[in-house]
This record gives C-alpha cells, sequence and structure tokens, in this order.
C-alpha cells in the first residue's frame, strides 16, 4: 500500500485487516492503493491492477485524496463475483466518510464491504442416492 506515510501503524492494521477479512470472505485477492495519479483516474488505477500478481482475481481500490477520486476496478474473474451496483454501494460509504475525513474507516469499511458482497458463491451438491 504506496502513501504509508500518510497513515499511523493502528491505521495500517486496520486497513490491513480489512483486506484480510475480505480476501477470506471472497477468495478474491484485495489491493489498496492511496496517492495520486500519472494520468487519468481509471486508466491508472486499471494499470496498477494489471501490475498485480494475480489481476483476475484481484480487486484493487485507489483513492487520491487530494484529487478527491476513487475507482474500484476489478479483474476478469473478480468481476464475475462482485457486481458493479456492488462496487457502488462500496464507493458511496467510502465517498461519505471521506467526506467526512475519516480517510482510514471508509477504506476499512468499504473493503470489508467489498469482500461481503463478493463472498465465495455456495456450491451446489446433488444428494447421493441412500444406500441401502
Amino acid at each position: 500500500m504506496p502513501a504509508g506515510d500518510a497513515f499511523t501503524p493502528d491505521q495500517l492494521y486496520d486497513i490491513e485487516k480489512a483486506v484480510r477479512h475480505a480476501e477470506e470472505t471472497s477468495g478474491l485477492h484485495f489491493s489498496v492503493y492511496v496517492g495520486g495519479a500519472d494520468s487519468e483516474t481509471r486508466p491508472f488505477a486499471l494499470e496498477l491492477l494489471n501490475e498485480l500478481d494475480d489481476p483476475d482475481r484481484s480487486v484493487l481500490v485507489y483513492v487520491d485524496p487530494a484529487g478527491r477520486r476513487l475507482e474500484i476496478v476489478t479483474g476478469a474473474i473478480a468481476k464475475r463475483q462482485l457486481s458493479d451496483s456492488s462496487a457502488g454501494l462500496a464507493a458511496l460509504t467510502m465517498q461519505t466518510s471521506f467526506a467526512t475525513g475519516d480517510l482510514t474507516g471508509g477504506l476499512v469499511t468499504g473493503v470489508q464491504q467489498l469482500g461481503d458482497h463478493a463472498h465465495l458463491p455456495k456450491l451446489l451438491h446433488a444428494n447421493e442416492p441412500h444406500k441401502q
């Protein structure tokens, strides 16, 4: 997570804990990037996503506090588990916290929400016939 200097150790711990929760809940990889973009926000966020170890199974939350920008981008596999409307709800939650000056709280709540919405699909098994 770049821009770590902007967070206290306790805040970093809270964000990392939210990322672990989201990953355990969903089976996807989550990353958070806080900082300025070298270009337009969405292409920059997609570039960051594609630099991750497993971009297809990843969700990247990009926040530029100074530019007041937020992007949530997903890889091909992650997109199957996390709908645009669910990501939009998490973005709204984050933006509300950011507007009150709570960057850490917004990230923690938003990442947890993304993980909960991208939960692992339940496996359905056909009942095995009873043996007599």
